[in-house]
């Protein structure tokens, strides 16, 4: 189990759908009857006079958007066909009826690609004829031959910047009793979030002069947590609430639901913070049932650590340094379960001797070889003494069953 500085994680995450971007792995698609529809389609496009860009793409643009640029960082849908000199079409997401999806500035596709999009709004049109440089070069990727100068018809369908505060100009906001309001932009259609639920969450996490402190979207995976267990801050736990899998929701949040007067690392002291979130998803999870330790004996440490012995694991015992992978479930004296990695469907990783867990845990571990499944009865010594941590209150003995999976260097 994590000490108090990371136990209550803001770090979360908004898979959006990802297709496969064209250019770098090019999804050629060269099916009966879609050539003849391309070149259909390529014909009766407007021609207007080409420009040329420093690099040597060269291109033209029909208007008919509106907005802002593409730019760095935005993800961008774009539907296009790609022809050879010789009017060949090599591949259509029209054709496929989807469009591609990548980030600009990542280098997804190619350089034609990234500096030609980035001169179009959402809604433009425009042709690309791509010289080798800025395409293949002297590769041959599946039709396209070494050397070959690209033609795309290409239409920028949507641009969305997954860090880009949400707008709630019109959007009347939900306050809950502890003065957390949630403002619905976007509803969703799915399970409603009760305590208990897994949920599967993408967010930014803003403070109130629009200062991103965190992104799940920045690092490309969102988080999964039990709702109702204290694994998030008390105000976004409060805000989930009023939520439903699909909605996206701004939530405003007070610094006495956040990190209070201290704040905590990019988060001032007395921080009401903003948190953008996607619900991405639910799964219905059965709580862990406590081990079968009745007529065990209990053995005991000099510490005050005392143990039950479920099942003897086999091999060496670890050593200090060595990373150990783990499953648990964290009991109050009152057996009401406070966090569980067997619930969140993922085992826990610390490395033993390092304080990068509660003392009883770097004792109790040490005692275990690898398949030992045990129970630590922890005292409050040896682990968060007089602090309150999240739902453990001050002052608490800690019941955890654990299991050592594996001890690795």
């Amino acid at each position: 189990m994590k000490k108090h500085t990371q136990e209550k994680r803001f770090y979360f995450e908004f898979p959006r759908k990802q297709v496969v971007p064209i250019i770098s792995v090019v999804a050629f698609l060269m099916m009966p009857g879609c050539r003849s529809a391309m070149v259909q389609r390529a014909e009766v496009a407007v021609v207007q006079e080409k420009k040329m860009t420093e690099s040597g793409l060269q291109y033209s643009i029909i208007p008919e958007g509106e907005g802002e640029n593409a730019k760095d960082g935005d993800q961008v849908f774009v539907h296009y066909s790609g022809r050879l000199e010789d009017g060949t079409v090599f591949d259509s997401s029209y054709d496929r009826g989807e469009p591609i999806s990548f980030k600009i500035g990542k280098g997804q596709v190619i350089a034609g690609w990234e500096e030609g999009i980035r001169m179009l709004r959402k809604g433009d049109k425009a042709t690309l004829v791509i010289p080798p440089q800025l395409a293949y070069g002297e590769n041959a990727i599946g039709p396209i031959p070494a050397n070959a100068t690209l033609t795309f018809e290409i239409e920028l369908v949507d641009i969305l910047n997954p860090v880009a505060p949400l707008r709630t100009k019109g959007i009347s906001g939900k306050m809950t009793e502890n003065g957390v309001e949630v403002f619905v932009v976007r509803e969703g259609n799915g399970t409603i979030l009760e305590p208990g639920v897994r949920v599967k969450v993408h967010y930014n996490g803003f403070l109130e002069n629009d200062t991103l402190f965190d992104s799940s979207y920045e690092r490309g995976q969102p988080i999964e947590f039990v709702l109702g267990q204290g694994m998030v801050i008390p105000g976004l736990e409060e805000g989930l609430k009023s939520l439903r899998v699909g909605d996206q929701a701004r939530v405003w949040i007070p610094f006495q639901l956040a990190y209070g007067e201290r704040g905590r690392g990019p988060i001032p002291a007395r921080a009401n913070l903003i948190f953008d979130v996607e619900v991405l998803d639910t799964e219905i999870v059965e709580a862990p049932k406590p081990f079968e330790v009745e007529g065990l004996p209990v053995e005991a440490t000099e510490s005050g650590l005392q143990y039950i012995i479920v099942k003897e694991g086999e091999g060496d015992y670890p050593q200090a340094g060595q990373l150990l992978v783990v499953h648990y479930s964290g009991f109050l004296p009152d057996g009401s379960l406070f966090d569980s990695s067997v619930q969140r469907g993922e085992p826990f990783r610390f490395i033993l001797g390092r304080n990068q867990v509660i003392r009883g845990w770097d004792e109790g571990f040490a005692l275990l070889k690898t398949g030992s499944k045990v129970r630590f009865i922890v005292p409050p010594s040896l682990g968060y003494g007089e602090r309150e941590v999240g739902p453990i209150p001050a002052g608490s003995t800690l019941v955890f069953d654990v299991e050592l999976i594996e001890i690795q260097n």
